[in-house]
């Protein structure tokens, strides 16, 4: 019978090694803690859970946030679009406005004449454009005798235009090209819907800017304390200014192009002089990067037309008024509107460009003039020393000047 302690159990020790068995079968028994000293807990730590539940959480919700982002680019860049074009029209919509009329229909008045506008333009161009394609395919038989004519005076060959013509019919070009065309048919209808479903978008979101202006800027400072409201409608303010700035300053110099290149129409005798001046205004100011190119190659054409050395009269004056325009006419229409250096307005077009595309470049100028204003606000000036360096004049030590040099190496002659 085994021994029992005072509680009745039997000790470890006392435990008898099961028969058969040699002492080294049997595991040695464990040894008590020490004094001091805490047993390994080898238990999951109570935080780590959580942990990688958040983890995970953050990564889900960083990749949602990312695909409804890339999702949503093309409504936030019309929505963008949309608040400048309401910020350029606010001036006109708060001078009605003060005037008693309500601001929908002060809006609606807006919107109204810019369609009207914009409708009587594109009309006038759709009908020159039609005249002058018209008269295009008439002339092409001339067109086409004089070039074989040339050819066959220089190269003293004898081509026939009936020969040219089968053998354009009869290429393996004009088939694919006809091919491609009608293919591509359905692809120009998407591209035309889609344009004109963004462009009702902007002109929704636009409107409910500039009609609901003061709402908006109510429901934006009610959940800012006192002293970021007026900070928050004195950036807005400073944005309106700006952005009508940038469009008085982009009118003006639309007006002063298209009066100078309708005196060169006008002088070369080209068609159509009126409607190619407007369209060069319009399109060299108000489409950036390549809107001067747009511009110069319509009159361009229509000038070939009526004599090739006016198409190159034609590029010659664009080429020589758009280094008059970067040169002298903007910088001098742009620091009194806008307020912004030239280097810098340049800068603000390449990295909205960059950004946003023709988008970005078209609100970099306004964006950036917006924020200069606000921020300068906030910059501590000081006085400046008045130093000839400050000026640009180099200061020199009497006998440090290369001259100096030059007559003392002289003196002295061979060693």
């Amino acid at each position: 019978m085994a021994p029992t302690d005072e509680t009745g159990q039997t000790p470890q020790h006392a435990h008898a090694a099961p028969s058969g068995a040699s002492p080294s079968d049997t595991a040695p028994p464990a040894r008590p803690a020490a004094a001091g000293t805490a047993a390994p807990d080898t238990r999951m730590p109570r935080w780590l859970p959580r942990a990688m539940v958040l983890a995970l959480g953050l990564i889900a919700t960083f990749q949602l946030g990312s695909w409804a982002f890339h999702r949503l680019t093309g409504l936030l860049v019309n929505v963008l679009i949309a608040f400048f074009l309401a910020l350029a029209i606010e001036p006109a919509v708060g001078r009605m406005a003060t005037r008693g009329i309500r601001r929908g229909l002060a809006t609606f008045l807006v919107f109204l004449g810019l369609v009207i506008v914009s409708a009587g333009f594109v009309a006038l161009l759709g009908s020159m454009l039609a005249g002058q394609i018209v008269k295009l395919v008439e002339g092409f038989p001339d067109y086409l005798d004089s070039v074989i004519h040339w050819v066959n005076t220089t190269f003293h060959t004898q081509l026939r235009r009936v020969d040219v013509q089968e053998g354009l019919l009869r290429s393996d070009w004009l088939k694919k090209y006809a091919q491609n065309s009608a293919a591509g048919v359905l692809d120009v209808s998407a591209q035309v819907l889609g344009g004109l479903f963004q462009l009702l978008t902007i002109t929704l979101f636009s409107f409910y800017f500039a009609a609901d202006g003061p709402r908006v800027r109510r429901a934006l400072c009610s959940v800012l304390p006192p002293a970021k409201q007026a900070e928050v409608l004195r950036a807005w303010e400073i944005a309106v200014d700006k952005t009508g700035g940038y469009l008085y300053s982009r009118g003006l110099m639309a007006l002063v192009s298209g009066i100078a290149h309708y005196i060169l129409l006008q002088a070369l005798g080209v068609p159509y002089a009126p409607v190619l001046a407007v369209w060069v205004g319009l399109v060299s100011q108000f489409i950036p990067t390549i809107g001067t190119y747009l511009a110069g190659a319509l009159p361009m054409l229509i000038a070939f037309t009526v004599d090739p050395w006016y198409a190159l009269w034609v590029l010659v004056f664009v080429v020589i008024y758009q280094q008059f325009e970067n040169y002298v006419l903007q910088p001098k229409l742009t620091s009194k509107t806008v307020d912004i250096h030239p280097a810098v307005a340049f800068g603000s077009v390449v990295a909205g460009t960059a950004l946003l595309g023709a988008v970005g470049a078209l609100i970099a100028i306004p964006a950036v003039a917006t924020l200069q204003a606000f921020l300068g606000a906030y910059v501590k000036r000081y006085d400046v020393t008045d130093d000839p360096r400050v000026h640009g004049h180099r200061g020199r030590e009497p006998g440090r000047g290369l001259l100096t040099r030059v007559r003392r190496l002289w003196g002295r002659g061979p060693a």
